[in-house]
């Protein structure tokens, strides 16, 4: 009886920690709201309309929230609508229904779904324009029903046609085309209203990240490193390339995520030299190099991170010459860096401020192929990319890095007529004082932290 009681509150125990481990962190509201401001600044007089991401089939997928939704109100559900409207540009112009007795002031509204009752037996009870201080937990300044927004669209270019042209939406979104459809048919409309892409607003907001989404992005990386070094420790010769990512995901949802950041890779042998290689089914084998570029969400921000490990736990003489090649390749490029000046993925590596050009110049002066060839050949990629609520966030490339930014160094090498391929990637923020912070400082580097992580050191010949 006394271990059952025990068992009993174990469980309790268990559950009363798991919304903790499982709940997104999200950020106060009025971080939202200040979003939301800064994006009406940059809409000319306009307004924006953003969907919330559609719900994927029951039990197959799980529902992840559109990116730049989601950066703009912090919402989780499907179904719904933002509409953001600037003040009226020139203040003559009126907002219809909302405001008709004077000039349109800054307007935003959240629109809801209608509740199915049914589906909710299934799925749980949802928030809508009818749940009582509905504004107030969804932290915008009104909510409305869903079937409103086409009226309340309507009624707001009726009084000021001008927004005909300064519509705002996500590009190739059927249900903005749609919507711009029914407001031409209301309005009596030869042809839709223009829809601007808002992507070419949210981009320049999003780039420049907040201590907020530091601190999430930071527990992201701390995340995806507890579950590299349990790939270190679990790769050998014998084990398959999908046991290890399997042993990662269950290291990611051990330490909160939701989710990984993108589909795990993890190529051995000739696989390594496949730079986006995510079959997985293959047995790793004595002697290979096997390259692991896999990481994971924390509450919607996420991180991006690979290593290259020997499978046998060390380096043959080649293969840690190569190895130290990249890495002195990421290292010439950090130590590079000037705030304000360096840009990141210039794809034609001539210019002197880029650091894709300062990673490519040390690679191609540094080892040789079998062949006596210049190493630059076998670089194939990119430098790195931004880093927030997508793996790969929005930017304007080449990208001039400044405070708040937070992006991958990620040289590699990759020689199929040798089996050898190694990538070694981190996530770096531009400190505030202009200074990179490694956010994957705490996992191993070098050859010899790599060898020692595995539990091995010294190079096999």
């Amino acid at each position: 009886m006394q271990s059952l009681r025990s068992a009993s509150l174990l469980v309790v125990a268990v559950l009363l920690v798991m919304p903790s481990l499982c709940a997104l962190e999200k950020q106060p509201t009025g971080v939202y709201h200040a979003r939301r401001e800064a994006l009406a600044a940059t809409l000319h007089g306009g307004v924006a309309v953003l969907f919330a991401a559609a719900e994927p089939l029951l039990d197959f997928d799980p529902y992840r929230q559109d990116s730049d939704f989601y950066y703009l109100t912090g919402w989780t559900e499907p179904g719904a609508a933002l509409l953001v409207a600037a003040p009226s540009d020139p203040a003559s112009a009126t907002a219809g229904p909302l405001d008709p007795q004077g000039p349109r002031a800054y307007t935003e509204i959240l629109f809801l779904p209608t509740r199915n009752l049914r589906m909710e037996k299934y799925t749980g009870v949802k928030l809508d324009a009818n749940t009582e201080g509905a504004a107030e937990k969804a932290g915008v300044d009104k909510v409305m029903p869903m079937t409103e927004l086409p009226r309340v669209l309507s009624d707001m270019i009726a009084a000021d046609r001008r927004l005909n042209s300064r519509i705002w939406a996500e590009a190739h979104e059927a249900r903005a085309e749609a919507l711009a459809q029914v407001t031409a048919a209301t309005l009596a409309e030869g042809a839709a209203p223009t829809l601007h892409d808002v992507a070419e607003l949210t981009t320049p907001l999003r780039q420049v990240k907040d201590a907020g989404e530091i601190a999430l992005l930071r527990k992201a990386s701390d995340a995806s490193i507890a579950a590299q070094r349990v790939m270190m420790r679990d790769v050998r010769p014998g084990v398959t390339e999908r046991a290890v990512a399997g042993k990662m995901y269950a290291a990611w949802l051990e330490h909160g995520c939701e989710r990984p950041s993108y589909a795990p890779i993890v190529g051995s042998g000739p696989n390594s030299t496949t730079l986006h290689y995510a079959a997985n089914d293959r047995t790793i084998e004595d002697g290979d190099l096997v390259v692991v570029d896999a990481a994971c969400e924390y509450s919607m921000y996420a991180s991006d991170i690979t290593r290259t490990v020997p499978a046998s736990g060390h380096f043959t003489a080649r293969q840690r010459e190569i190895y130290d090649v990249v890495l002195g390749a990421q290292r010439a490029a950090a130590d590079a860096f000037v705030a304000g000046k360096s840009k990141i993925n210039d794809r034609d590596r001539k210019d002197p401020d880029s650091l894709d050009t300062v990673a490519y110049n040390y690679i191609n002066t540094h080892g040789k192929s079998l062949d006596g060839k210049p190493l630059g050949q076998y670089w194939l990629h990119g430098l790195g990319h931004m880093v927030g609520i997508d793996v790969h966030d929005p930017a304007n490339y080449p990208a001039v890095l400044k405070p708040g930014m937070v992006f991958t160094i990620e040289p590699g090498v990759y020689i199929p007529e040798e089996k050898i391929g190694v990538r070694i990637e981190d996530v770096f923020v531009v400190g505030q004082d202009g200074k990179l912070i490694d956010l994957t400082a705490d996992l191993p580097h070098t050859a010899e932290e790599v060898e020692g992580g595995m539990g091995k050191t010294g190079i096999r010949h």
